[in-house]
C-alpha cells in the first residue's frame, strides 16, 4: 500500500495538492511539519502531525521537524477567534527545548540513516532578516488580495476583534520557511492540520513564483469528538505528552474512556497497527461491546509509543485499584508517587497522627473525616460489608482503625459502595 493510500484509509488525509502521490511514489521525499513552542510540552493534538512524521519516515521518506522559534513570536491566526499573547524570547528558547526533546522521542535522528529525521528552527534563518529585506524579498511576491482570500484571514476580519498586521503577515513568514526548505534542504513537502492549508499553499506559491519549482502538500482533519467535545481535552484541561503534566496513568484514562465511535475512529489515526489487525479489532469489538477490547487496544497503544510499555502496565494496575477487584497487595504495590497519580480528584481528608495512636473508632473516623455525615449511616454501611479499608473489606470484629493501617506511612484508603473512593491523609 503506497503511504498515500495508508494514510487516506486511517482517515489521515483532508486536502491534497495534485502531483502529490505520485511524487512519494516516485522518490526518497523530504517533507516537513511546522511545530510552534506556545508551550514546553506539545499536548495530543500534536500526535497526528507527529504521526504524520512518523508514517513519512517508515516509508522511506526524509522527515523534517520544525520547530518555530521565529513563528511562535508571531502568533497563528488560523482557527483562532481572537490574537493570542506574544511569548517573551526566553520563553519561547525554554519551550523550544522542550518540544525538540519530546519529538526526538518519535523519530529516528540516527546519523546513519538516509533518511534520519532532522529538527529545524525558523528563527535560525529569521534572527538576520531585515524588515526590509522582507517586504522587498518575500512580500512582493504575494499580493493583498490573494492573503486575504484565505479562510483564516476572512474569519478573523469579519469577526469583533479584528486582525493585528503581526498576524496578518503569518502566512508570509511560514510560506517563507517552505521556500528556505525547498531551496536549502530540498525540502518538496509541506503537512500540517487542515486550518494550516491556507499558509501551506502560500508557501507553495511563493516557491512557485521565486524559483519557478514545484512543490507539494496535504492536510489532515482536525480530530474531533463524536459528542461535540473539543477533542483533547478535559476537566483538567489538555490532556499532555509531558507526564509532569499529565500522568501517564491520566493519559491512557483518557483513551480508555473513549466512545466506541471514536475508538473506531481513532484506533486507525493514533496507532501504528496494521490495517488487518485494526479491521479484525473493530469486528472483534462489534461483537461484543461492552468488553472494550477497542479501547483497550487504543489506550495500550498509545501509551506505551508516548510514554513506556512499564507505565502503560502501571495504568492498568491503577484503573484495577479504582475500577476492579485489585487486592490489598496491588495498592501496596506502589510508590507515594504512584498512589497520588492514582487518586488524583480523589476527594481527600485530613487527621493528625496522634488520632491513631492506640486506634481511632472507624465510626468516629468515618464521620470525623465527613465520609458519612452521620454515625448511624456509618455503621449502618460497616454492618453490611459497604466499607472497605486500602481494597479490604471490614468486617464487624475490626472497629479501630491502627497505624499499621496507613499506606506509605501517610495515608488510608476508604471505598464507600463500589465507586466512592476517599483518600485520608495522617499527619
Amino acid at each position: 500500500m503506497s503511504l498515500v493510500a495508508e494514510l487516506s484509509w486511517r482517515g489521515m488525509i483532508q486536502d491534497i495538492m495534485p502531483g502529490t502521490e505520485a511524487l512519494l511514489e516516485k522518490e526518497m521525499v523530504s517533507g516537513y511539519i511546522g511545530f510552534d513552542p506556545t508551550s514546553d510540552s506539545l499536548h495530543i493534538g500534536s500526535l497526528v502531525p507527529i504521526l504524520l512524521l512518523v508514517h513519512l519516515q517508515n516509508a522511506g521518506h526524509k522527515p523534517y521537524a520544525l520547530v518555530g522559534g521565529a513563528t511562535g513570536m508571531v502568533g497563528d491566526p488560523s482557527g483562532k477567534s481572537e490574537e493570542r499573547n506574544l511569548l517573551s524570547e526566553e520563553v519561547l528558547q525554554f519551550n523550544q527545548e522542550g518540544v525538540r526533546k519530546q519529538l526526538s522521542k518519535f523519530l529516528d535522528f540516527k546519523a546513519d540513516k538516509i533518511n534520519k529525521a532532522e529538527m529545524v528552527n525558523n528563527y535560525d534563518w529569521f534572527k538576520d532578516f531585515s524588515f526590509l529585506n522582507f517586504i522587498r524579498d518575500v512580500g512582493k511576491h504575494i499580493t493583498v488580495n490573494y492573503m486575504m482570500s484565505k479562510e483564516s484571514v476572512k474569519k478573523r476580519l469579519e469577526g469583533e476583534t479584528g486582525m493585528s498586521f503581526t498576524e496578518f503577515t503569518y502566512q508570509l513568514v511560514q510560506g517563507y520557511d517552505f521556500y528556505w526548505l525547498y531551496q536549502n534542504k530540498n525540502c518538496k513537502l509541506q503537512m500540517g492540520g487542515s486550518d494550516q492549508w491556507g499558509n501551506i499553499v502560500t508557501g507553495t506559491e511563493l516557491i512557485r513564483r521565486k524559483t519557478g519549482g514545484e512543490a507539494f502538500a496535504f492536510t489532515c482533519p482536525l480530530i474531533t469528538k463524536a459528542d461535540g467535545g473539543k477533542f483533547g481535552k478535559t476537566e483538567k484541561g489538555n490532556v499532555w505528552l509531558d507526564p509532569e503534566k499529565t500522568s501517564p496513568y491520566q493519559f491512557y484514562q483518557f483513551w480508555l474512556n473513549a466512545s466506541d465511535e471514536d475508538a473506531t475512529k481513532w484506533i486507525k489515526i493514533f496507532t501504528l497497527l496494521p490495517k488487518q489487525e485494526i479491521e479484525l479489532l473493530i469486528a472483534e469489538h462489534q461483537a461484543a461491546p461492552h468488553l472494550r477490547a477497542l479501547q483497550k487496544k487504543l489506550a495500550e497503544e498509545i501509551t506505551c509509543f508516548v510514554h513506556s510499555r512499564e507505565d502503560y502496565e502501571f495504568a492498568v494496575k491503577a484503573s484495577e485499584i479504582l475500577f476492579g477487584n485489585a487486592a490489598t497487595h496491588v495498592l501496596n504495590s506502589l510508590n507515594e508517587k504512584q498512589l497520588l497519580q492514582v487518586m488524583d480528584g480523589v476527594p481527600t481528608a485530613t487527621i493528625e497522627r496522634t488520632a491513631l495512636t492506640g486506634g481511632y473508632d472507624i465510626i468516629n473516623f468515618l464521620t470525623e473525616t465527613a465520609i458519612f455525615p452521620s454515625k448511624g449511616e456509618a455503621k449502618k454501611m460497616v454492618q453490611a460489608g459497604g466499607i472497605a479499608i486500602n481494597k479490604t473489606k471490614i468486617s464487624t470484629d475490626k472497629s479501630t482503625i491502627e497505624l499499621t493501617d496507613l499506606l506509605q506511612n501517610k495515608y488510608i484508603l476508604i471505598q464507600k459502595g463500589k465507586k466512592n473512593y476517599y483518600l485520608v491523609i495522617v499527619n
